[in-house]
């Protein structure tokens, strides 16, 4: 029964993810949304700071090739630029430029005002208990919990309500 209650659960979280995504994260009105996804991961992952091909290829888990050929496409539309790496000059990093890093931030921007205008409409409670729901999520991601799949080799069933699968 715990198991019947914790797949519907999971269901649940995976159905209202995208919701969520897409009412917080979507349409920018930016160039941004013109972008590839797997442009849009890398320009990401460079508001952290420069990054050689090779550890961009293995965070995306995509081949050094398939990497250039990504980075070669933002390059031609100056999103980013090929820098030296400082402790080896051989080595080439990705950098957002100036154009990519206004990009990115006015992206940021957009995100956190959406999400700011949902969070209003909530009780300072509901508030804190969303954050803590979040972060918990985030823990238990990271530290590979939640991966287990269905013993029966079935297709899981659709719970009948989001509430009913949550509560």
């Amino acid at each position: 029964m715990e198991d019947t209650i914790l797949l519907q659960q999971a269901e649940a979280i995976a159905a209202l993810m995208p919701r969520l995504a897409r009412s917080l994260f979507g349409s920018n009105n930016d160039a941004a949304e013109e972008l590839p996804l797997a442009q849009l991961r890398v320009c990401g992952i460079l508001e952290e700071g420069p990054r050689s091909m090779s550890a961009l290829s293995r965070e995306l888990d995509v081949s050094l090739s398939a990497m250039t050929q990504i980075a070669d496409r933002l390059e031609r539309s100056g999103w980013v630029r090929r820098v030296p790496e400082d402790s080896d000059r051989r080595v080439r990093c990705l950098r957002l430029t100036p154009h990519g890093e206004a990009m990115m931030r006015q992206r940021k921007q957009g995100r956190v005002g959406r999400a700011l205008a949902a969070l209003k409409r909530l009780s300072s409670d509901e508030r804190a208990q969303v954050l803590a729901a979040f972060e918990a999520l985030v823990r238990a991601a990271a530290s590979g919990q939640g991966t287990q799949a269905d013993g029966d080799g079935q297709p899981p069933q659709r719970p009948t309500t989001v509430s009913g699968a949550l509560g």
